[in-house]
């Protein structure tokens, strides 16, 4: 009995690879040469009819990627006019709705931040936007903002924030530095201090609200960094923590202390921030190719 229980064990290994075979499912093949890259990526399934690729609906994009979405103007009602100095198109290259096509209604806000270092083409967005629905968003991007034809390794998210974040941003739209020059210069004692920007940070800030939108540029500058301070570290803080990716550009965290206390210092010892002579290039912008040298 122990013998032909051995033997029988010993056909049943001997036949174990053909019989799986047998029932295996087969492999997909692999694509033919010098087929599309598209089509490559989804073989051996056949590439959708040309006719419904644009005539099919498409899945709606997700709430928080477009807040204020399905929006149509009212009677009487015109686009908010954006001073800001975006196009529609370099908003659109970083796959976000252009801030000229929000339409706000009541206490609505966008708050909106570009960061560009000055030694690197490493740029990050956040707008945050809150509805009148008590409810609020956040959107990042990051990427780099230089010598390629889109975007450079764009990275983004749109997430809810947690219930009850609202408030600590809508506190935000009564801050007097809205009502600054959107480019300034500190002046001590009747003597203006002028700032290059060699190794700082550029920040620009609007504020979108029913009432209309206001934009500031601070750069390089403690100071006038500082005055914005409350607005940048309430916006970069609710970027963080949602894409590993994004937050690797912030590794020290966001704190603006230093800038709030150098601009404290700077207004209670009668410094004044002034309008700049210059303005500076908006957020999106690059520089022309210069020839080599």
């Amino acid at each position: 009995m122990r013998r032909a229980f051995l033997t029988l064990s010993l056909l049943l290994l001997a036949v174990e690879p053909a019989f799986g075979q047998l029932f295996s499912r087969p492999s997909a093949p692999a694509p033919p040469a010098g087929i599309p890259a598209a089509d490559a990526e989804i073989w051996p399934f056949p590439p959708p009819d040309p006719k419904s690729w644009w005539d099919d609906k498409r899945p709606a994009p997700p709430e928080a990627a477009d807040p204020l979405a399905g929006r149509r103007l009212r009677r009487g009602e015109r686009p908010p006019a954006i001073d800001n100095g975006i196009d529609p198109s370099t908003y659109r290259l970083w796959g976000l709705m252009p801030l000229q096509w929000q339409l706000l209604h009541g206490e609505e806000m966008v708050l909106e931040v570009w960061v560009r270092p000055s030694r690197n083409v490493r740029q990050t967005i956040v707008r945050v936007t809150v509805r009148d629905d008590g409810r609020a968003f956040v959107q990042g991007r990051a990427g780099y903002a230089c010598c390629e034809a889109g975007i450079g390794r764009r990275i983004g998210f749109d997430v809810e924030v947690p219930a009850g974040s609202a408030q600590t941003f809508l506190a935000l739209r009564g801050d007097p530095m809205w009502s600054a020059p959107r480019e300034v210069e500190t002046v001590r004692n009747a003597s203006t201090t002028d700032v290059v920007c060699i190794a700082g940070v550029g920040y620009d800030l609007t504020l979108l609200t029913a009432a209309g939108a206001r934009s500031l540029h601070r750069a390089c500058d403690d100071i006038a960094v500082g005055q914005a301070a409350d607005a940048l570290e309430t916006a970069l803080r609710a970027a963080l923590g949602h894409d590993r990716r994004f937050d690797v550009l912030y590794p020290g965290g966001v704190s603006f202390a230093a800038e709030r206390d150098a601009y404290q210092a700077f207004t209670a010892g009668g410094g004044v921030l002034k309008p700049a002579k210059a303005r500076s290039a908006p957020p999106g912008a690059e520089p022309a190719p210069t020839p080599e040298g």
